[in-house]
């Protein structure tokens, strides 16, 4: 089975940027977006063989979440079942006969953490959210998670260390997610890879330069690692200011 997940940055824009082009070459089971900003009424896309599903938020072009699957699913989730996070499209369950996958676009904490708070709780909600999923079957998990775990996770951690995405606040929400028997596919196949990211800023020419972040993942329950064949990063696909990552499971 193969996944790929990709923020799009809004998928009306990445249209015209290849976007088809890397769905009809990578042939993936399941394709996951973050960052929609759309209603599924502003486009016109299908792809022959897919069945999609759109989750959006209540403001205009804003978050958004979409998967796109082969196999038509069991059962189809949208957000969290709590209304204080059902406004802003950011999950969408999956089920299927062996395993739940979820795509989330994980809320930034802003400039100056002004939404930090807020990303405290909804971390505390989505972990015991994946957590309750995987007392019934495994877990996947994909999507623009908004946190660069580890140091060698961005290109400048010492002057990023207060930064939304890299405070000790969001790492150790991420600790404990992990921690609560679930693996990064990528660093469980690539523990030592240093300068893999999937996210550059806009300005100062930081994608040339590999000046990034790996905010965007695939975990899985610990169960799983035995059938991960690989994880991957695609930092060669353009068309947003993230790159798609890939998960290969047998």
């Amino acid at each position: 089975m193969k996944f790929v997940s990709w923020n799009v940055n809004g998928l009306r824009a990445c249209l015209g940027k290849g976007f088809e082009e890397f769905f009809n070459q990578v042939d993936a089971d399941v394709f996951c977006l973050q960052e929609t900003k759309l209603q599924p009424e502003q486009v016109e896309i299908s792809f022959p063989g897919y069945t999609q599903y759109f989750n959006s938020a209540i403001k205009k072009g804003y978050s958004g979440t979409a998967v796109f699957c082969k196999k038509e699913p069991i059962s189809v989730c949208f957000d969290l079942c709590m209304d204080k996070h059902n406004d802003e499209g950011r999950v969408i369950t999956i089920e299927y006969e062996d395993y739940y996958l979820i795509t989330v676009y994980t809320p930034n904490s802003k400039k100056e953490l002004a939404r930090l708070d807020y990303r405290m709780e909804w971390e505390e909600d989505f972990r015991s959210y994946v957590m309750g999923l995987d007392q019934k079957k495994p877990v996947i998990i994909c999507g623009d998670l908004n946190v660069a775990h580890k140091e060698i996770d961005i290109k400048n951690p010492k002057s990023n260390l207060r930064n939304a995405g890299f405070t000790m606040e969001e790492r150790e929400k991420m600790t404990m997610l992990l921690d609560s028997g679930f693996l990064d596919t990528f660093r469980y196949k690539y523990p030592d890879k240093i300068d893999a990211y999937t996210w550059w800023s806009y300005m100062f020419h930081a994608r040339e330069k590999n000046v990034g972040w790996r905010i965007d993942y695939f975990l899985t329950s610990e169960r799983l690692k035995d059938r991960i064949v690989d994880s991957t990063i695609h930092m060669e696909v353009m068309g947003s200011d993230h790159c798609p990552v890939e998960l290969i499971i047998k």
